[in-house]
């Protein structure tokens, strides 16, 4: 469904919404007569030499306005992905004409931030992976510009359950940049208020949900944790509580953090009761 031919839809209210789921190339010849061309002639060249460097001269002028801004379509066209569920909020933050509807060049821009911000497979589908990076990126000049986290003299963990963010800050200084997140699903959700890292195991297996792996656990209440989740962040629609995120973001709060941090936990996932 990922990579179907796109196809212009009608307009729908796909934006944001609950979280119910889980090149021109030149041959060696063309550079060789290029090169040639702007080169001297040998000595004893004739009329009839100089006449066919002139051809090969044009002959290779095509290939080098083929690297101009007239190839922004041909680029775009390559990108075929249909519209996805973040269509509207990704056209948004992209300043694309926001419509809906996946064009090829809102494939190509959507594309684009993929690749820039890590994001794998980067094939101009605007899936949640996709949202959800693009909401962190978007909180980065400022995540608590609604003040929700409390500010104090020592670290915070804030733990943004509406818009699944998490940051670490010290005073009103952000030491840790927001990171996207998965937390609990219904009837498992991640608790809130104020709580501490009582516990961390780098390297910890689950001894509840079948020996599964918690890489940088940072336990803050009861079997809850802070920890990285191997493989798509938001395979299974939310965790059984626990903030889940990116190993390498679990990695660098892990390297951050210590036994007595403060956390503190807000708002309601999207798509749960809270």
């Amino acid at each position: 469904m990922r990579r179907n031919q796109i196809r212009q839809q009608p307009g729908r209210p796909d934006g944001p919404h609950p979280d119910t789921s889980g090149q021109t190339t030149a041959t060696t010849g063309g550079a060789a007569a290029r090169r040639g061309a702007r080169g001297r002639a040998p000595a004893g060249t004739g009329a009839a030499a100089i006449a066919v460097a002139a051809l090969l001269a044009g002959a290779v002028a095509p290939a080098a306005a083929a690297t101009g801004p007239g190839t922004a379509g041909a680029r775009a066209a390559e990108c075929t992905a249909g519209t996805g569920p973040y269509q509207r909020a990704l056209e948004e933050y992209l300043k694309r004409p926001v419509d809906g509807a996946q064009s090829a060049e809102d494939c190509a821009a959507i594309r684009g931030f993929q690749t820039a911000n890590g994001i794998d497979p980067a094939d101009g589908y605007a899936d949640l992976e996709t949202y959800r990076t693009m909401v962190a990126v978007k909180a980065r000049a400022n995540p608590n510009a609604a003040g929700k986290c409390p500010v104090r003299a020592y670290r915070v963990t804030c733990v943004d359950l509406d818009r699944q963010l998490l940051w670490v800050q010290k005073n009103k200084k952000v030491v840790f940049d927001p990171v996207p997140i998965r937390t609990g699903r219904d009837s498992e959700e991640t608790r809130l208020g104020w709580h501490t890292i009582y516990w961390r195991s780098r390297d910890h297996v689950s001894t509840i949900y079948d020996d599964a792996p918690m890489p940088y656990a940072q336990f803050f209440d009861g079997g809850q944790a802070l920890h990285g989740r191997l493989g798509n962040l938001y395979d299974g629609g939310g965790s059984a509580g626990c903030v889940n995120l990116r190993l390498a973001d679990a990695a660098g709060l892990w390297d951050l953090l210590a036994v007595d941090d403060s956390l503190y936990i807000w708002g309601t996932k999207p798509g749960t009761a809270g």
